[in-house]
């Protein structure tokens, strides 16, 4: 991915912050020859050493998985809040863009068999089911439910690479960063609202 020096996010505490915050990603490999990509959650999880995995599932019936043994390399895509930002919030001429965050990460991709499948889809499970009302536990489930999941397959990327762009208008003076701010917040629009924040939180 092609980032700018003035947008790249190379702070490894945010990079881990985004990657679990917005963890629903797409997962890109070649298969039989064409790109193939499948929209899953994945979290990011560390070994005893330190080494940083990214962990995910896709169904058995996704042919994706079928190239994943030969521990090809695969990238995973993560967004964050974006927004279009118009020329008229400046105080001069200038043109359209879009502010964005975003991160590819590059890995050796493998399957995760046996007991550790079940560890992962509790881990997922209890993550997401910890802001639901009556949370369910994976260890409630029925035999007859937990034996769906033979129908998926588990994998983990082995993180190599790592590249994170946060484009926030860090180009822009003061004055026009502050109404870009302002302007967004106005349209109400969720994905505006959450550019601004992360707009504010950039260092000037």
């Amino acid at each position: 991915m092609y980032i700018p020096d003035i947008y790249k996010n190379e702070d490894p505490e945010q990079i881990r912050g985004f990657l679990r915050k917005f963890s629903f990603g797409i997962l890109v490999n070649r298969n039989y020859g064409k790109f193939w990509a499948t929209h899953t959650p994945m979290e990011l999880e560390q070994d005893e050493n330190g080494k940083e995995f990214l962990y995910g599932h896709i169904s058995r019936e996704n042919p994706q998985w079928q190239s994943f043994a030969s521990g090809e390399e695969v990238m995973a895509i993560f967004n964050g809040p974006n927004s279009y930002i118009s020329p008229s919030w400046y105080d001069h001429e200038n043109v359209p863009t879009w502010n964005y965050a975003a991160i590819h990460v590059y890995g050796k991709i493998s399957i995760v068999e046996g007991d550790a499948v079940m560890n992962f889809l509790e881990k997922l499970i209890d993550r997401y089911e910890s802001t639901v009302e009556k949370p369910i536990k994976m260890k409630n489930l029925s035999p007859e439910l937990l034996l769906q999941a033979r129908g998926i397959v588990c994998y983990k990327i082995e993180i190599r690479e790592i590249h994170a762009v946060n484009k926030m208008s860090q180009n822009r003076d003061d004055k026009n960063f502050r109404s870009i701010i302002s302007k967004l917040e106005k349209t109400g629009e969720p994905n505006a609202i959450a550019v601004a924040e992360e707009m504010k939180k950039c260092p000037r």
